[in-house]
């Protein structure tokens, strides 16, 4: 749970999801949209994979990126169960 919390701490990496909930991106299409290095966009990409943010798949000699919902409905139910217990303490 820290690492999905952490990826979602930078303004960057929230970008990249919000683009993603648009469609599937290429690596090369998401560092386009960022005035940043395409190694800082490869490692943004790493780390929201290892959070469960985001799949790739290789097409060809692209790698393409998808949102990945499962880890965003994990943390959702996670966060319902805390505040229902906070809510039954009162």
């Amino acid at each position: 749970m820290n690492t999905f919390f952490k990826a979602l701490n930078d303004s960057t990496r929230r970008q990249i999801l919000d683009m993603l909930k648009e469609k599937d991106l290429s690596a090369g299409e998401i560092a386009e949209a960022f005035d940043i290095s395409r190694p800082s966009i490869s490692h943004h990409l790493e780390l929201l994979k290892q959070a469960g943010l985001v799949e790739k798949e290789r097409k060809g000699q692209f790698i393409y990126y998808s949102l990945n919902t499962t880890g965003l409905e994990d943390a959702t139910q996670w966060l319902f169960e805390l505040m229902d217990n906070n809510t039954s303490k009162s």
